[in-house]
């Protein structure tokens, strides 16, 4: 059973991320629509939204312009060509493959100017690592990097193999919620491995990337 602010996240972190000229953005698994509500109280903008749990999903609609009860798929209504950014906001990883929404989400934007910000898991982040050789575990939780709900797992490497592959080019990678990196454990650790570690000290990358020119 999910927390009950686990589809309240505003992810104001994610916010800089997106295009500043961005006037119509689709959101991927909304939740109730509090990311959203936040940019349409920052400024005039147009937000859309897919959520699959119908009750969420009912929340949003009270604060989004348009909001799709279902999934991110072929049946999906949503107009061609016309969102300035297609936002998975920790949402990608909820998708058995995804190359299909990545896909998908190509149609979506306008041409030539339009991309894509996914905030996504880190697998690589320390605490998961250390939950992994130290305590010999693979423990599935109700949110977080080994989330129940997730079915992709990524790296900072293979997020952006993942866009590459997707026909996407990447513009920018980037940590957030850095996790505190100056114990004495953790010093120790860079002391030896430095730059092997660079990638373990976020929890989640925020992938920026337009469709490839062919």
């Amino acid at each position: 059973m999910q927390q009950p602010n686990y589809y309240e996240q505003d992810r104001k972190e994610v916010v800089d991320f997106l295009p500043v000229q961005a006037s119509v953005i689709l959101d991927i698994g909304c939740g109730v629509g509090a990311f959203g509500a936040g940019l349409k109280a920052q400024k005039d903008i147009e937000i859309w939204g897919v959520e699959p749990v119908s009750d969420v999903a009912a929340s949003a609609d009270k604060v989004l312009d348009k909001v799709i009860n279902g999934l991110f798929d072929e049946h999906a209504s949503l107009p061609d060509a016309y969102f300035d950014a297609v936002v998975f906001n920790d949402s990608l990883e909820h998708f058995p493959d995804p190359f299909p929404p990545l896909e998908l989400a190509k149609t979506k934007l306008k041409k030539d100017t339009g991309v894509i910000v996914a905030s996504i898991p880190n697998v690589r982040f320390i605490r998961n690592i250390r939950h992994v050789l130290f305590e010999k575990d693979w423990k599935y939780t109700d949110k977080g990097i080994l989330d129940r709900t997730h079915l992709r797992f990524f790296t900072k490497k293979s997020m952006v193999r993942t866009f590459e592959e997707a026909g996407y080019e990447v513009i920018s990678i980037e940590g957030i919620n850095p996790h505190r990196w100056n114990t004495i454990p953790i010093l120790f650790l860079r002391m030896f491995f430095g730059s092997l570690m660079a990638d373990m000290r976020f929890p989640q990358y925020v992938v920026v990337a337009k469709v490839a020119k062919s």
